[in-house]
């Protein structure tokens, strides 16, 4: 279809189905319900979502791209996994990028930015506090986007968002640990007070420190699982 040619209704809509199972499918895979190796079946996820087999198809050629799955004509879609050592690669460049990200915003940060911040950390410690992991992750994720989002650094923000494709799972992985879930927590609280003092280097600190944290947790458990 040439940038011309109109989009049909018929077509807006399998877009948009295709685009919901991928969410669907995504939430999953990041939550641990579809794991590192399970395969997807096109026909069990169009009969469970009722949309037909070409919006599914559609839906994990986005996974592909994403690098959350591979699809080989042998296995068909087969859910990607990070080795220990990839993990660690891997969080050592977001440490980097979300490390800059927090020294900017701790100089730049508006009210509004702030107070959005200030607001996502009260649901952080009020989740944790009750221990309800799951709305902890997604207020948590949102903090890490926003302060990303809003480091007024267009390159920056897009390479963390290729990066984070391949790393949202292995955070939610990471805070299964109590002990680096409290710890997490616990400096979070460290840089919102860099954050609040505009402290651009104690905020750098904290952040890096936290993401390489991050990546240390999730290597000792893929080296649990026998993935070195």
């Amino acid at each position: 279809m040439s940038e011309l040619d109109p989009v049909t209704p018929a077509a807006a809509d399998a877009h948009a189905a295709a685009l919901h199972v991928a969410q669907v499918l995504r939430d999953r895979i990041v939550h641990g319900q579809i794991r590192a190796g399970d395969r997807i079946v096109e026909r069990r996820v169009s009969a469970e979502l009722a949309v037909s087999r070409t919006p599914v198809r559609e839906a994990l050629k986005l996974l592909e791209a994403d690098g959350l799955i591979r699809i080989s004509r042998n296995k068909g879609a087969q859910v990607t996994g990070l080795t220990a050592e990839e993990a660690l690669h891997l969080f050592q460049v977001i440490g980097v990028l979300e490390g800059l990200a927090a020294r900017r915003l701790a100089t730049e940060a508006d009210a509004g930015v702030m107070e959005r911040l200030e607001g996502l950390h009260d649901r952080i410690l009020f989740h944790y506090r009750r221990s309800q992991i799951e709305p902890y992750f997604e207020a948590n994720s949102a903090a890490h986007d926003l302060i990303v989002a809003s480091c007024g650094n267009p390159v920056l923000v897009g390479h963390h968002q290729r990066t984070m494709l391949m790393a949202r799972r292995g955070r939610f992985m990471a805070i299964m640990s109590p002990s680096r879930w409290a710890q997490s927590v616990e400096e979070h609280e460290i840089l919102m007070q860099a954050l609040r003092a505009r402290d651009a280097d104690a905020a750098a600190a904290i952040w890096a420190t936290h993401l390489r944290h991050t990546g240390e947790t999730l290597a000792a458990v893929l080296r649990d699982e026998g993935r070195p």
